[in-house]
């Protein structure tokens, strides 16, 4: 079950997240089914490979401060990748 504390650090690495990629979308909030005391947080990616990219290496740099700070395991995981607009895969 996931506490509080957990909730609120999930919440705080998406917002961060969506600073700087603002086109992602928070799906759920999850325990991992392997590990129960992981905390996987789904969302949408950016389609660009590049932008992609960008945001695993932040995430895992903000995921790696929580753990070393509180002791939480919090991953992002993808759910989807974003849609491209028709007027650019036209």
């Amino acid at each position: 079950m996931i506490n509080l504390k957990q909730q609120e650090l999930s919440l705080n690495l998406f917002q961060q997240l969506k600073e700087r990629f603002p086109e992602i979308e928070l799906m759920e909030i999850l325990e991992s089914p392997i590990y129960r005391d992981n905390i996987w947080i789904r969302i949408s990616v950016p389609e660009e490979d590049d932008r992609y990219m960008d945001l695993v290496d932040l995430s895992s740099e903000i995921s790696t401060d929580i753990l070393l700070d509180y002791g939480y395991h919090i991953s992002t995981i993808s759910g989807r990748r974003q849609k491209r607009p028709a007027e650019v895969l036209n």
